[in-house]
């Protein structure tokens, strides 16, 4: 299987941490295990919710969904994540180049088709909204969408991506340009928000149509608060951290989990 590229890469993805991102706020505790990390400062006080129950402790909600307004106030922002984040310029040029492509497995296919079209629950059953942000010093891009969905359809959804990594653990698959990419799936884990949640690390690693070696790195994460879901992707040819969509994750399920108790207790 193809490897990273060894020169341009540089040190490891933790020495890259301390030095690239160490002017970010959004990084600015990062540790080897974020369940036991003390809360970093990009965590706003109105992201979190004041006398939460702990995970998994939670009782069920029996609400409707956010309302267009809400679901666009949970969404992440520029000034969540911090430098060297900034709002989207468009679609990067690997996303037609490497994730449109096929493979023989209908559910490698469909993990295909997911971090193409970033839409892993399907059509929303209501509101939704979306905010996307462009790494200023790499070609990363991360996306965060909210939206309604019925929390059944919901969790078979994170059931399906949480038996991914034995489904489809590798595999090849060929892009519309006829060039090979040899895929790697593994778990990532995410801190313990949300009603149920899940994530996944993507590789995708292959040569251009002049023989470049590319190297595609790409997070999915996904979390169900309620009726509502987050899904988040960041990724890149360069380092992609996954403090960050962890991190990311973690923000934003207290965030929408805060903003669903604002609107429960109007009703």
């Amino acid at each position: 299987m193809p490897q990273p590229p060894a020169g341009p890469r540089g040190p490891g993805p933790r020495a890259l941490l301390a030095t690239a991102l160490s002017v970010t706020a959004l990084l600015a505790t990062t540790a080897c295990s974020v369940q036991d990390e003390p809360r970093p400062r990009w965590f706003s006080a109105s992201a979190t919710p004041t006398g939460a129950s702990p995970a998994g402790e939670r009782p069920a909600r029996s609400g409707a969904g956010l309302t267009e307004a809400q679901a666009q106030a949970a969404l992440i922002t520029a000034a969540d994540l911090g430098e060297p984040w900034g709002p989207t310029r468009g679609a990067r040029t690997w996303r037609d180049g490497l994730l449109k492509a096929t493979t023989k497995n209908p559910d490698c296919q469909r993990l295909l088709d997911v971090l193409y079209s970033e839409e892993l629950f399907g059509t929303p059953a209501g509101p939704q909204a979306t905010a996307a942000f462009d790494g200023a010093d790499t070609d990363a891009q991360l996306r965060y969408h909210v939206a309604a969905h019925p929390p059944a359809a919901a969790d078979r959804a994170l059931a399906w991506l949480k038996s991914l990594p034995e489904k489809c653990g590798e595999f090849t698959a060929t892009t519309t340009r006829g060039g090979v990419q040899t895929v790697q799936v593994g778990d990532m884990p995410l801190p313990p928000v949300g009603d149920a949640r899940q994530a996944l690390r993507v590789t995708l690693a292959g040569e251009t149509e002049d023989g470049e070696l590319t190297y595609l790195t790409m997070d999915l994460a996904a979390v169900r608060v309620g009726e509502d879901t987050i899904t988040l992707t960041n990724a890149g040819l360069d380092e992609v951290h996954e403090e960050v969509t962890q991190q990311t994750a973690e923000l934003g399920a207290q965030r929408l989990s805060e903003i669903r108790k604002q609107g429960e207790a109007r009703i």
